[in-house]
């Protein structure tokens, strides 16, 4: 059996931050999936695997395994974790070697028998659709450009009729509930895209949704106007959000405003946070990180949310906030950098055994226990962050 190879760089960096060292690039969401589900659709691939050291003994809720770097035996793809592939499934010609774009390697192909060492540019290659990712804010440029598709598509699959009670703004045919509960009241408005609603979602009365817009399975939202976001699974929304990306299993049960934001794996917003996502000036966003200031080439950035990260009521963030893992937000107003498993601003960390304390408190509330493997990352990940 082939296998997927999603390769990590070997140091993502400030701009992958605050999921360097935290999260694979390749379980990020760009659009409705995740990068290595991306690439395990167009490649038609089951069998997957991320490979980097530089999150070496991650271990979470329906995660990949991962593997440190090194060769890879065939049959095997190998390919990029902040690539993501979009377009029609690919059909593998013999003797194909590379996947390009726009000229550049994102992928190899190792037939069996063979092992791939290192990254080249050797070989018969095959161009691919798709959008390379520079840092963590492209979450959002992905979002734009490759949401609508991605919901397009999931209408193949043959929807369930638009629940009774539900007003819909635009073509019926654009709303895709497989499995979810939603209430009377809610309204769908498919006008700019599709609306696609994953099994066991729920959806409470007086919800506006608007496309496109994922939500992965077991999510609930709560109230408000969503629109053209991506919802990952086991997430509590409400409120006002815009062209966000949930990766799964955050809360944000309360009203305030969230827009062109990235919230990351069991995040909590606490009620009233409110971002900001675009500066006075409408000029370009930039992030305060600890090498430096650094570029995004956006206009519209909100705020990058870390594993972990808990804000309280009534947190104001900037326009480019960034929260490393594990922070806890008190206070307001906050500075754009918030380091890793910061506690209020005064310099105070948030201990090991605080962290696990709090983990092993919120996770169960998603039926997520916190066995062994699953503990042991979670302090590989506080030493790694806080060293």
């Amino acid at each position: 059996m082939t296998r997927l190879v999603c390769i990590e760089p070997a140091d993502p960096g400030d701009a992958w931050q605050p999921y360097t060292g935290a999260r694979p690039l390749a379980e990020l969401r760009a659009g409705a999936w995740r990068i290595r589900e991306r690439w395990a659709g167009i490649l038609g691939l089951d069998d997957v695997v991320i490979m980097g050291d530089h999150i070496a003994q991650f271990c979470d809720v329906d995660s990949a395994p991962v593997v440190p770097r090194g060769p890879v035996a065939g049959p095997a793809v190998v390919a990029y974790s902040d690539f993501a592939p979009s377009g029609q499934a690919l059909e593998l010609t013999p003797g194909l070697q590379r996947l390009t774009h726009e000229d550049v390697t994102v992928a190899w192909i190792v037939p069996e028998g063979r092992t791939w060492n290192e990254p080249h540019d050797s070989g018969p290659g095959q161009a691919i659709e798709g959008m390379p990712l520079h840092g963590a804010w492209d979450l959002i440029t992905a979002l734009e450009h490759l949401l609508a598709a991605d919901c397009t598509d999931a209408l193949v699959a043959g929807p369930e009729p638009v629940p009774d009670g539900s007003l819909v703004l635009g073509d019926p045919g654009e709303v895709a509930c497989f499995g979810a509960w939603v209430e009377p009241g809610v309204v769908f408005d498919v006008r700019h895209g599709a609306v696609v609603l994953e099994e066991g979602v729920q959806v409470r009365s007086g919800t506006r949704l608007e496309g496109p817009l994922f939500v992965g399975p077991g999510s609930h939202l709560l109230g408000g106007a969503i629109r053209h976001s991506a919802i990952g699974p086991q997430c509590r929304v409400h409120g006002e959000v815009a062209a966000s990306v949930f990766t799964g299993y955050a809360n944000k049960s309360h009203d305030g405003f969230l827009g062109h934001s990235v919230v990351g794996h069991w995040a909590n917003l606490g009620a009233g946070t409110i971002t900001s996502n675009l500066k006075n000036t409408y000029g370009e966003v930039r992030l305060e990180l600890p090498a430096g200031r650094l570029d995004t080439g956006r206009t519209f950035l909100g705020t990058l949310f870390g594993d972990h990260v808990k804000t309280a009521i009534g947190s104001l963030l900037s326009t480019g906030t960034v929260l490393g893992t594990g922070a806890n937000v008190l206070g307001a107003p906050l500075p754009r950098w918030i380091p890793p498993f910061a506690w209020g601003r005064d310099g105070t960390r948030l201990d090991l055994e605080g962290f696990l304390k709090i983990a092993k408190r919120v996770m169960p509330r998603r039926q997520i226990e916190v066995g062994a493997a699953e503990e042991a990352w979670l302090r590989a990940l506080h030493q790694r962050l806080t060293a």
